[in-house]
Parts: structure tokens; sequence; C-alpha cells
């Protein structure tokens, strides 16, 4: 029964563009649903809930500033966001405005900014609590941007070391994805590889005797994760990810069908004979890894305050082999 009820909070999250896109009514629900809809209505309601009197004030515009600052480390161009009140239509309007101090209506924006939008405000909804499931989560970004979701992402979820409130409320967050530069950035601690499994099961067969039992195979989805993290010395017996696996997310271009076949081709080649991007003699150079450490590795970074040290999946060290220009230590 708990276990009933535990399931039953939990939410994908689906978001649709035309429900980002919607503008709400005053009476809609304050809350984001699952297909991204009322993102108007529920900030709206956060800032008056904010202001505790109903009344906007520097504690409402503290709210959207939140998520302006949120949301400029996504775009650039941000210089606040807010909820138009259409008094007369009794519509909420969700509006970004830029640097120019131009201001973009919901309708205007684009797919990734509207789902980063939507995770920004879940994040400030202490009744959004639970599994929340969320769909390849790089859709629509930049993949220079796509720390900047992971650490919202990771945002959203429950603080361990804080205690439970409106503050830190309870929450999960699961991706799936399958995206190199998701794989590459997320905590090693974090990340589990979902492999086709196939596993010999027996089966009563009637009409062929008592005891008789047929051998079939059930086709399976098997979790494993890396060596030396939690989850691998709390359950030494599972078997870890296989470096092949792991490497054709890290190093796509060395692991792909090609990348034994393709000669290097020089830019500018004639008209008419096909090149791979990758392949061209004046990009070869962006695709290996400098083995300078980066500015912005989270290797060093502290977890929110408990002292301990977050690692990307691509900064092990045991990862370096598969990641071309990384020398094995």
């Amino acid at each position: 029964m708990l276990a009933r009820r535990e399931m039953r909070s939990w939410r994908l999250l689906q978001l649709e563009p035309s429900a980002l896109r919607d503008s709400n009514a005053f009476s809609a629900p304050s809350h984001v649903g699952i297909d991204g809809s009322h993102l108007a209505s529920t900030l709206h309601h956060l800032a008056r809930k904010a202001t505790g009197n109903g009344e906007t004030g520097e504690t409402a515009g503290s709210v959207f500033a939140h998520v302006a600052n949120r949301l400029s480390t996504l775009v650039d161009d941000v210089y606040a966001v807010r909820v138009d009140e259409d008094r007369q239509r009794e519509l909420l309007t969700l509006q970004v405005i830029d640097r120019d101090r131009n201001v973009h209506a919901a309708r205007a924006l684009s797919d990734g900014t509207l789902r980063f939008l939507a995770l920004a405000i879940l994040e400030m909804d202490p009744a959004a609590e639970g599994l929340l499931c969320f769909e390849e989560p790089e859709n629509g970004i930049h993949p220079q941007r796509i720390e900047s979701m992971l650490r919202l992402l990771k945002d959203l979820c429950v603080d361990p070391s804080e205690p439970v409130g409106e503050d830190n409320p309870l929450r999960q967050v699961i991706v799936n994805t399958h995206s190199p530069a998701v794989v590459g950035q997320v905590e090693d601690n974090d990340l589990l590889v979902a492999e086709p499994w196939e596993r010999p099961v027996e089966q009563d067969v009637g009409g062929k005797g008592p005891g008789k039992r047929d051998r079939l195979l059930c086709r399976a989805v098997r979790f494993s994760w890396l060596e030396d993290t939690w989850r691998h010395q709390a359950f030494k017996e599972v078997r870890t990810v296989s470096r092949g696996m792991l490497g054709a997310y890290l190093n796509p271009f060395a692991f792909s069908e090609a990348a034994t076949q393709a000669p290097v081709a020089s830019a500018g080649q004639k008209h008419g004979q096909a090149c791979l991007v990758k392949d061209r003699a004046d990009l070869r150079n962006l695709v290996p890894l400098s083995n300078e450490p980066s500015n912005t590795s989270s290797v060093n970074e502290s977890n929110r305050g408990n002292g301990k040290k977050r690692r990307r999946t691509r900064d092990r060290g045991d990862s370096h082999p598969l990641l071309p220009g990384l020398d094995e230590e």
C-alpha cells in the first residue's frame, strides 16, 4: 500500500512546447503540469505567496530575479523575467525581458529556453515533491550550456546534508539521455548505464505432462555503474560498466563504425566529394580534448557545503584512455 502510494507521486515530465507557451487564466492551477502547462500561473502564485499579502513587492521581485538569474546561465541576453497580468482578459503571460528592454512573451521563446524556465520554476515550488522523471534534458540546449542544465537538475534534488523543508523539498530527479555531452559532465556517482539483457527463465507449459517446463529467454534491461563509486562499494557482486560501452559515449568519433575507414579530408575539397565534418583537416584539432585542465571543471567543486568532491565521468583517471588527446596515466 505504501509502495503504491509512493509510485502515485512519481511524475514523468513530458514538456510540450505548445503547453509551455500558453498564457494562463487567473483561475488556472498554481503548479506546473507534467506537460509544462501553467508556467505563468505557477510563477505568479509563487511571487504572491512570497509577499504574504498578495501585493507585489521586493520579496516577489526576488522570486522573479531568481528565475532570471537561472535563465541567464543559459541565455546571456536576459535582464528580467516577469508575469504580465491582463486584467481585461484575465490572462497571465510569462515574459522575458532582454538587456535592450525588449519584451518577449513565452510564445516567442525557443523550446530549449522554455524547458529550462519550466525546471527553474519547478525548483522554486516546494509543492513539487517526490520523484521527477525527465527525458533527454539536453534537447533544445546548446552544447556549451549543457553544464547549466545539469547544475539546475542537481539543484532540483533534495540536499541530503540539510533538513527537509520548504527550502529543501524531498525531491529526486531521474533523467535519461543518449548525449555524450551529458554523460561526460554528470557526476560519476550519479551515472547509471542501461544495457539490454536476455535472461533464461523456465516456464510451465500446458499439454506436455506434469513437470514439463520450457526454457525461454526473457528480455530485460540491466543497470550498471562505474567502479569506485558508492554503488560499487555497496554492491561489489554487481558487474560495473564496460569500458567499451562507456567509450562510445565519451568518445563517439573514435568508437563509430566509420572511425577507421574515413581518411582525413582537406578543407575545400572539390565540389561533389563528400566528407564528414569531423574528418576535415582544418577541424581535426577541435576534435581531441586538451590535456590542459579546464577552468570550468567541477572536479574540485564542493558538494553544497558538505566538503565532498564532485567528479565528472570524463574527469575520472580510468576514462582518460577513452578520450582523444588524453594520455593514459
